[in-house]
């Protein structure tokens, strides 16, 4: 069967951007289907590793976290411990062997840009587990460093914040950004990551479908 004009735009822009990472020193592959990306993220994860993750809706579509513990992988899960318990399963994440997530936006050069509340998925790629690696649908893709911030900024948050109606954040019920200063706010930090330090630290999978949001 022969691939829509889409799949054929995204066959091309995919190895496009995962070369542009790669010169910022990111590991970085494409893949057309989500069941390859989760092949390759497992083939990437020694056994005996201890893997933890911040909240990423492309993780949980994947189904990774599921199946690492189906795998047998020692899993740091905030969601699954006493509510006095989650702070502390977060910072322990901070240490662990592998860290999943996914990225809110990245510019066609190669640069990452996220967008968090409280600040602990986005410390998890900057410094602390030995490896992170990012999946990523394809429609996370903008033109520019700018459209990135952008996307993270007006699309990814003010979707993500319907995932937390108890939260107090204008965007709730607006579903757009207001540039708010609200205690809940889940724009706390922005972090541009431009460049992978050491090098191969930070993982890409970059997926030819739209996954996440």
């Amino acid at each position: 069967m022969a691939k829509s004009p889409i799949e054929v735009r995204n066959a091309k822009l995919g190895p496009k951007v995962v070369k542009a990472l790669q010169n910022r020193r990111f590991d970085a592959w494409y893949v057309e289907e989500p069941q390859e990306a989760v092949e390759k993220v497992f083939s990437l994860i020694p056994q005996g590793n201890v893997i933890g993750w911040g909240g990423s809706l492309t993780v949980e579509t994947l189904g990774l976290t599921r199946l690492a513990r189906e795998k047998e992988y020692l899993v740091l899960d905030r969601d699954a411990v006493p509510q006095e318990d989650r702070v502390e399963t977060m910072r322990k994440v901070l240490t662990c062997d592998t860290f999943l997530g996914s990225s809110n936006a990245i510019s066609e050069d190669g640069q990452l840009v996220n967008i968090d509340g409280f600040g602990n998925r986005v410390a998890a790629m900057i410094f602390g587990p030995k490896q992170v690696i990012l999946v990523a649908g394809i429609n996370k893709i903008t033109k520019t460093l700018e459209d990135a911030y952008t996307r993270a900024k007006t699309i990814a948050a003010p979707l993500n914040a319907q995932r937390f109606p108890q939260k107090k954040i204008p965007c709730l019920e607006t579903g757009s950004c207001s540039g708010c200063t609200s205690p809940d706010s889940i724009c706390t930090f922005i972090i541009t990551t431009r460049l992978c330090n050491p090098p191969g630290r930070i993982k890409v999978i970059l997926i030819g479908k739209d996954l996440g949001l």
